[in-house]
């Protein structure tokens, strides 16, 4: 709703990779995913979903995370185990050590799935957000648990939709070159000789041999701005593998 506005009609999904499929299947227009956490780094599930699918960035959005603890009673009463995100988890770890040590902790797909576990469940907690909250109908035992006050996760929005440049845009990227000295060095060479800025840069492995990369990169400017679409030819010519996520107004 920050990005799109209160008309728009959601459609919760339980996993990053229903959100993709999503989009794919036209059941949505576009999909909003974590891609980076200023605690915990790099959503990689969303990285890896964005190296294999189709769906194009088309936005972003940077959003304060508040995460509550919640159980359909209000209370933790019976209640065994906190299930929530891998990430959520982490970011509340400190809390949870704290106040609720004697939960055990349970990684799900996602924040909304763990809310609806909870919900079905009384012997399960979910640490999850207002919306989650909200969706499944369950009361805070805690408000506000993450250990960071200052937690903000960044989302990209995917989609099919091609965004025209505004004069304050990003462009990411997905890189790899030959497992070669100094081969990152001269991949990134044709950004700086054509002054184009490197906001992002985020490494993982390949999935494809033992210590071969990806590189996620995010540089400014539009794709269709002369010096980054020089920048970005030269790329093509000296990467292993090049693919264009999309350009988009980048959000300060």
């Amino acid at each position: 709703q920050t990005y799109f506005g209160h008309s728009i009609a959601g459609l919760p999904c339980n996993s990053l990779d229903e959100v993709f499929k999503a989009v794919e299947k036209g059941a949505a227009q576009f999909g909003v995913v974590p891609v980076e956490n200023s605690s915990e780094g790099a959503i990689s599930r969303t990285l890896d979903l964005l190296l294999d699918s189709p769906m194009r960035i088309s936005g972003e959005v940077v959003l304060p995370i508040r995460h509550h603890l919640l159980t359909k009673s209000g209370n933790l009463d019976g209640v065994t185990t906190v299930c929530a995100h891998a990430q959520a988890l982490a970011q509340c770890q400190q809390w949870l050590s704290v106040h609720a040590p004697q939960l055990k902790r349970q990684a799900v797909s996602s924040n909304a799935e763990a809310a609806r576990m909870a919900s079905i469940d009384p012997t399960l907690a979910a640490i999850a957000g207002d919306p989650a909250q909200e969706a499944y109908g369950l009361q805070q035992v805690a408000a506000q648990i993450q250990d960071d006050p200052h937690n903000r996760t960044r989302f990209v929005v995917v989609g099919t939709y091609e965004c025209q440049p505004t004069g304050a845009d990003q462009t990411s990227l997905v890189l790899s070159v030959d497992n070669q000295p100094g081969a990152v060095h001269r991949l990134l060479e044709p950004l700086a000789k054509h002054g184009v800025s490197m906001n992002r840069f985020e490494s993982r492995p390949a999935r494809k041999g033992t210590w071969e990369y990806h590189f996620y990169i995010d540089v400014a400017g539009h794709a269709a701005d002369a010096k980054v679409a020089k920048a970005l030819d030269e790329l093509k010519a000296t990467a292993a593998f090049y693919k264009n996520l999309g350009s988009y107004p980048h959000s300060a």
